[in-house]
């Protein structure tokens, strides 16, 4: 025999229970049929022919009904008894399918083990037992090949010495094979023979539901091999099937610095004290310690509440995809919603059950869950679909309840404090790894709220440049790095949903929205919807909400009653937004007319916007329009859609931001019309001196009925000029007498009405609330002065003056006015 041959002096001792599992559970493989008497690893087996392929993943509970003492072995004795089942994979691939490389490994994966604990369980007694965790993804690094099982060829005597197993490092053979050769360190890798595979380190994170009170979260490195390598990415709440190992702690064992003194103090002094050793950790030192604990995978699957976890990754799902995944009776519910008449209502409702009010807050943050279409340019130029929303308003109006229960109910979602985050906080950080030195990034909150919703708490305390930094992320939906030799952009598909508080605590109504929150205009035009809630005082809101706080402290669940759970709800989220609703011709007219609305609105200088509008509303109300379509389970946008859309705008544009109108500014910029002569003119005159005040909402209330009263005018004075029009062979004569006229044409045939006749109209309208002449002056007085204001500032009047009218014009409509507003 060939003395290169012969092992020195070692005999290797057979595992007789590592044999019997990979006999029993290679039975297994052959012999197991489903409920519909088909042998499904058979039909698994021939995927494997694939070259991508290499993983037989089998269901935990299929091995427990075949065998419950194999089940115990493998779960007791997992990483034992690996290798094992490693080779049954393997024997029975070859057994079963054709022309199957020699060279190929396969392996064996786990799924739905009864086991499932949390990163804080881990402990040195679940060291090599089969069990699953759950956790986010909170850093990946790259694939790299991994050396499992290394052939290494002596130097001295050129022996080779195979299937040297690497422990988690670089480890060669202790001594050489060859009796005659003594060599213990000089050795060469053959790198053609080794085997290697593909290998990345991931760490996940304790989600916030799990994170004990006063703790912080803690969390472990999880290792992935071959198949399901690049299976996850940062923000991912999956669950990880697998064995807990040791692994040496590279990290301290490289570190710089010298090895703590684990001898006898040998200063001068301390005789007799030679042998009690080390005092304390600081002497010990954490690098003595060089081995920590790691999760070695075999299979990850996301941990995603909807179907019981059979869900797939959000960018590969289809309607088809979660119709299959549905059972009868969930999908019977989701067309029983789809039915429903008051399905916007009962939506909001079941979200927010313990929040009164707010009703607009709630169907911006629905449409806001339910999200727009993304959509790609021929050119390349990519368009969000997700619609970002921002709460501004008094303390104690619930934001933070409001953002709280989205990222409840959102499966990937991240909340934040604006005062607590930092720009790298936020977007993504490049650090080093503890063991390479490779510097990886890791990822920041919008990095892991990616497909999801992001919730920022306290928006308008972020620092200026932490609030830049969110500029691309917000439009583009990318972040971009550039730090640390790293030139990467990411991508944060993210809706925001941010709550600000006013400057000083609280919004004043007689400034803008601008005016009273700490924003920039960029950051301001990049929020889909704005809302602001004042906490005002009425005595009837205020009574339903201690009512609603009292009950629910109370315990009594009639107060927190939704008409569909929040299962429910998720699940018709879900389906909802895989369809892709396009924008028909009828509402897409529909949609430019609105926007030339709210741009002629806000040329209007009697009118404060919150921001000026430009073609990001024209984009938001394209997505708000996309999100009621997906609400309503349709393929196609309607003008109803876009009716809902415009006013969920309407109200974030102008909403509470008017404070009372000043009469007297508006009146004394117009030419002051003469009262007429008689008892009135004395009083009006003496009003002169006086600031006259309105409320917004009266002036408004007052504003509409004139100018109906106009329009009614007007209308009945075309009717009039219709019925007298001339026949056609009397069209020529009349249309040349007209044009002859039209210049002393009278403005009565126009309809409007005078300005002393329309005051006397609305004056004879009030006349039952009025009880004193006081009282009478007061108001002819304010109608007076509004008229000159919608005239002089609103342009919503015109004043014809003609000779004799010239104190009391003839008052009509602007033709751009619009009455639905």
């Amino acid at each position: 025999m060939d003395v290169t041959t012969r092992v020195a002096g070692t005999h290797k001792v057979p595992d007789r229970v590592g044999e019997r599992c990979q006999k029993k559970f290679q039975d297994f493989l052959e012999q197991f049929i489903d409920t519909n008497g088909e042998k499904i690893y058979l039909e698994e087996a021939k995927q494997l022919y694939n070259p991508e392929r290499n993983t037989l993943f089998v269901d935990f509970q299929h091995l427990l009904a075949f065998d419950d003492e194999l089940c115990k072995v493998v779960q007791e004795d997992y990483y034992r008894v690996l290798p094992y089942l490693h080779f049954a994979v393997r024997n029975f691939v070859t057994d079963n399918v054709k022309d199957v490389s020699d060279k190929k490994e396969f392996y064996a994966a786990f799924s739905n083990v009864p086991s499932k604990l949390r990163v804080r369980e881990l402990n040195s007694a679940k060291i090599g037992s089969l069990l699953c965790i759950s956790g986010q993804v909170i850093r990946t690094h790259p694939v790299h090949p991994e050396l499992v099982s290394g052939i290494f060829n002596c130097v001295d005597c050129n022996s080779i010495i195979s299937n040297v197993e690497q422990q988690f490092k670089y480890t060669q053979p202790t001594i050489c094979t060859n009796p005659l050769c003594q060599n213990r360190g000089r050795f060469l890798l053959d790198i053609d023979k080794s085997k290697f595979v593909d290998f990345q380190k991931v760490r996940i994170q304790e989600t916030q539901a799990e994170i004990p009170r006063g703790s912080i979260p803690r969390s472990v490195e999880v290792v992935l091999r071959g198949e399901i390598v690049e299976s996850v990415q940062p923000g991912d709440k999956c669950d990880f099937t697998g064995t807990l190992i040791v692994v040496p702690d590279v990290s301290q064992i490289s570190s710089v610095g010298q090895p703590a003194n684990s001898q006898g103090d040998t200063r001068r002094g301390t005789e007799g004290y030679e042998t009690e050793g080390v005092r304390g950790l600081k002497s010990l030192g954490v690098r003595d310690l060089t081995y920590r604990l790691a999760f070695l995978a075999c299979n990850v699957t996301s941990s995603n509440q909807f179907f019981g976890g059979r869900d797939v990754r959000g960018e590969e799902l289809t309607a088809e995809k979660i119709r299959d995944n549905m059972t009868e009776e969930e999908w019977q519910k989701i067309y029983e919603m789809s039915q429903d008449r008051n399905l916007y209502t009962n939506l909001i409702t079941s979200i927010f059950p313990t929040i009164h009010g707010n009703e607009e807050v709630k169907r911006g943050v629905l449409l806001m869950l339910l999200g727009g279409v993304g959509k790609t340019t021929s050119e390349g130029t990519k368009l969000r679909g997700d619609i970002n929303v921002c709460i501004v308003g008094d303390p104690s109006t619930a934001k933070s309840q409001v953002l709280k229960r989205v990222e409840e109910i959102t499966p990937r979602s991240v909340y934040t404090s604006g005062k607590a985050s930092s720009a790298a906080g936020l977007t993504a950080a490049v650090v080093k790894d503890e063991e390479s030195f490779e510097f990886v990034i890791e990822a920041g909150a919008l990095m892991l709220a990616d497909n999801g919703v992001c919730c920022i708490d306290e928006f308008d305390k972020m620092d200026y440049r932490d609030q830049v930094a969110i500029h691309e992320a917000m439009e583009q939906q990318t972040i971009s790095i550039t730090k640390a030799g790293v030139k990467a952009t990411l991508n944060a598909r993210a809706s925001i949903l941010a709550a600000a508080n006013p400057i000083g605590g609280r919004y004043d109504k007689k400034r803008t929205l601008k005016q009273n929150i700490n924003l920039t205009a960029p950051i301001m035009s990049r929020f889909d919807l704005f809302f602001v809630l004042v906490d005002e005082c009425r005595e009837t809101i205020d009574y339903a909400i201690a009512r609603k706080i009292v009950n629910l402290h109370c315990g009594i669940e009639e107060a927190a009653d939704s008409p569909y759970t929040v299962e429910e709800v998720q699940r018709y989220i879900m389906f909802a937004r895989q369809f892709k609703p396009k924008i028909s011709v009828e509402s897409q007219e529909f949609m430019v007319s609105e926007y030339r609305r709210l741009r002629q609105r806000d040329c209007v200088s009697g009118t404060k916007s919150s921001f000026r509008i430009t073609v990001r509303q024209l984009e938001s109300m394209v997505r708000l329009s996309e999100a009621m379509a997906r609400m309503h389970i349709m393929d196609e946008v309607q003008p109803r859609h876009v009716k809902e859309a415009f006013r969920l705008l309407s109200k974030s544009i102008i909403r509470v931001e008017q404070g009372d109108v000043d009469l007297e500014d508006a009146h004394q910029t117009a030419p002051e019309p003469v009262a007429p002569e008689g008892q009135n003119g004395m009083v009006t005159a003496e009003a002169k001196q006086q600031s006259v005040k309105i409320k917004f909402e009266e002036y408004k209330r007052i504003m509409g009925i004139l100018m109906h009263r106009l329009h009614q005018l007007e209308e009945e004075a075309e009717l009039t000029s219709a019925q007298s029009r001339p026949t056609d062979s009397e069209s020529t004569d009349a249309d040349a007498e007209t044009m002859e006229t039209e210049d002393s044409a009278d403005p009565t045939e126009i309809g409007g009405s005078k300005k002393s006749e329309l005051v006397e109209w609305y004056l004879n309208q009030i006349s039952d609330d009025i009880e004193s002449m006081d009282e009478l002056a007061d108001w002819k007085l304010k109608v007076e002065k509004i008229i000159s204001r919608l005239v002089d500032h609103e342009h919503a009047l015109i004043a014809i003056d003609q000779g004799s009218t010239a104190d009391d014009p003839y008052l009509v409509v602007h033709p751009n006015y619009n009455f639905e507003e």
